[in-house]
C-alpha cells in the first residue's frame, strides 16, 4: 500500500479524459458522428441530450466507451441519421452549458463498443504523496514494470452496491429481465478477476507469468498461450511487450492450463456462488490483462501538485494507476 494520501479530481479540469480512435469517419453514410467534449457530463446523460434533440430513439445513437462524469472528457458518439440531411443547425443543437461539438462527419457504420485504440488521460494529483516525494518514486516503478490492472470501483457502484446486489441475484440465479442491462453480471465477473489478480499479486506472478499462462500483446487484442516460461517469453513479460492474463469467467474452457488454471480455479471455489452464478448466465469465457503498460507517460510539476499524463490501452482504469500511487478514499 502506497505510504501517503493524496488528492484528485478537485475539479472537473483535474481529470482530463481523451478517446484516441484508430480511424476517423470517412465523410458519407447514414450515421452522424460526432466528436464531443463534455464537462461535469456522464456518457448516459450526453446521450439522453443528443436523443432529444437530434430526435432519435437512444438505441440508434452510439459510443465505444462510457467517460466519467466529473471530468472534462472527448469521446466520439454516434447518431442514425437514415433518409435524413446533417442539420444545419447541429452546433446550436448539440451544444450546451458543459457541452462542445469539436467536429462531425458522416460515416456509414454505428459506432461499437470497444473500438477505440486507447484512452489518454492528464491528471492533476496534490496532497502528502506529492510534498512528501513518494509518489514521483512509485510513478517511475510503474513506468518501469507497468500496473497491476484492477477494476475500478466505479465498476461496482456507491460503496459497492453492485456487487452486493450482483452476489444476491447470482445465489437465486442469474436472469436477464432482472440485470437487462447486464450491470450486475459485469460487476461479478469484475469481482473475480480483480480477485485473482490479487492473489497473482500475493503469489509474485502476475506481471512475470505462470505455467499455462495465456498472455495478452500489449496494446491489442491479440492473445496466445505460453506452453512454457522460456528465456523468449520471459524477455517480452520484461520488456512490457505481453502480459498475463487473468478470467472474465463464463462457462466453458477459458484456455490456460498448469498452476495459472489451478490458481484460478481456487479462487472460484472460494466465491462459489458468484462462479457458479456466472456460468449459468451462459457467459463465454474471455480475457483480460493483468498488468497494464502506461503509454507515452510524463510527470511535470504545478504549484503544489503535479500533472500525469500517460495512455491507457481500452478498458483500463486510471483509478488503477492511482491506487498505486497514493491512499484515497474512493481508490
Amino acid at each position: 500500500m502506497p505510504p501517503h494520501t493524496g488528492r484528485f479530481r478537485e475539479f472537473p479540469e483535474a481529470f482530463r479524459v481523451e478517446e484516441q480512435m484508430a480511424f476517423t469517419p470517412e465523410g458519407d453514410g447514414e450515421h452522424l458522428w460526432l466528436h464531443c467534449e463534455k464537462r461535469n457530463m456522464s456518457t448516459a446523460q450526453l446521450i439522453r441530450h443528443l436523443s432529444h434533440q437530434l430526435e432519435v430513439a437512444p438505441r440508434d445513437i452510439g459510443v465505444s466507451g462510457l467517460k466519467d462524469h466529473t471530468a472534462l472528457t472527448r469521446q466520439w458518439v454516434s447518431v442514425a441519421m437514415t433518409g435524413r440531411v446533417t442539420p444545419v443547425d447541429l452546433l446550436a443543437l448539440v451544444e450546451r452549458d458543459g457541452l462542445r461539438l469539436l467536429s462531425f462527419g458522416r460515416h456509414p457504420r454505428k459506432l461499437r463498443r470497444g473500438v477505440h485504440r486507447a484512452n489518454r488521460f492528464a491528471l492533476y494529483v496534490s496532497g502528502d504523496a506529492v510534498t512528501q516525494g513518494s509518489l514521483e518514486t512509485r510513478w517511475l516503478e510503474l513506468v518501469a514494470h507497468g500496473v497491476p490492472n484492477y477494476f475500478g470501483p466505479q465498476r461496482f457502484g456507491h460503496q459497492g452496491s453492485n456487487l452486493t446486489r450482483a452476489q444476491a441475484l447470482m445465489a437465486r440465479g442469474w436472469k436477464k429481465k432482472q440485470d437487462r442491462d447486464g450491470f450486475l453480471l459485469s460487476s461479478a465477473r469484475s469481482f473475480l478477476f480483480n480477485q485473482v489478480l490479487n492473489a497473482r499479486i500475493q503469489q509474485g506472478s502476475w506481471a512475470s507469468g505462470l505455467e499455462g499462462d495465456v498472455f495478452n500483446l500489449e496494446g491489442s487484442a491479440s492473445q496466445f498461450a505460453g506452453e512454457a516460461l522460456d528465456d523468449e517469453l520471459q524477455a517480452r513479460l520484461t520488456a512490457l511487450d505481453i502480459h498475463p492474463t487473468g478470467p472474465m469467467w463464463g462457462r466453458g474452457d477459458g484456455g490456460v492450463s498448469g498452476e495459472a488454471r489451478m490458481l484460478e480455479c481456487h479462487v472460484a471455489e472460494r466465491d462459489a456462488v458468484l462462479a457458479k452464478g456466472i456460468e449459468s448466465s451462459g457467459a463465454a469465457p474471455m480475457r483480460r490483462p493483468l498488468r497494464l503498460g502506461l503509454q507515452s507517460p510524463s510527470l511535470e510539476r504545478d504549484g503544489e501538485g503535479l500533472w500525469l499524463h500517460f495512455s491507457l490501452a481500452r478498458g483500463g482504469f486510471a483509478t488503477a494507476v492511482l491506487r498505486e500511487l497514493f491512499q484515497h478514499p474512493a481508490l
